[in-house]
């Protein structure tokens, strides 16, 4: 099995470069534009299933592939929420007076959900979910901090290293013969 982990396209530029959480937020032209052109990088693939954030940016993301095959739509697909810093950048926190320490720290003062809980939640659906699919292509539409989460628990990579690594909106990475299930 093959599992295709899209990030979402490029989202209007007032929420670009923010904590966004789970605030719906559409896709930019360029984004319309841009999941177009991965729908046609994509298109020699035969997806068996298809998995999509419940989230507009993601939603209209899969809406631009042309799938022949069931899309389950979900909030386990969800990015981390930031609580009350959702739709703020990095200089606005900060401007608020919380500073960065390290990684995980700032994470854990930026509020909303858990990182333990993220990391959970995201070990379940893939271990009983998305691992549980029969078929040869899965695609997997959602956001950056899922993607990154996912792959640090099967590289065994520490959260900092994972979100240092490039994932531009319409990017995607690719997981060949995932049986197994990983362990937190």
């Amino acid at each position: 099995m093959k599992l295709y982990f899209v990030r979402h396209s490029e989202v209007i530029e007032e929420y670009q470069g923010k904590y966004n959480g789970h605030i719906d937020i559409p896709l930019s032209t360029k984004g319309k534009e841009d999941a177009k052109e991965l729908a046609k990088k994509l298109s020699h693939i035969r997806f068996d299933k298809a998995f999509c954030s419940d989230l507009l940016r993601a939603r209209q993301t899969i809406e631009a592939f042309e799938l022949k095959c069931e899309i389950i739509y979900t909030s386990s697909l969800r990015e981390k929420s930031w609580g009350r810093h959702e739709g703020k950048s990095f200089n606005e926190i900060t401007a608020e007076g919380i500073v960065y320490e390290n990684f995980e720290q700032w994470i854990a003062a930026l509020g909303g959900e858990t990182l333990e809980a993220y990391r959970r939640k995201l070990h379940t659906y893939f271990n009983d979910v998305l691992l549980a699919q029969e078929g040869e292509n899965i695609l997997v539409v959602t956001h950056a901090g899922v993607v990154k989460m996912l792959v640090s628990l099967l590289e065994g990579l520490t959260l900092e290293e994972t979100f240092s690594i490039p994932l531009p909106y319409s990017g995607y990475l690719c997981y060949e013969s995932l049986k197994k299930r990983f362990l937190l």
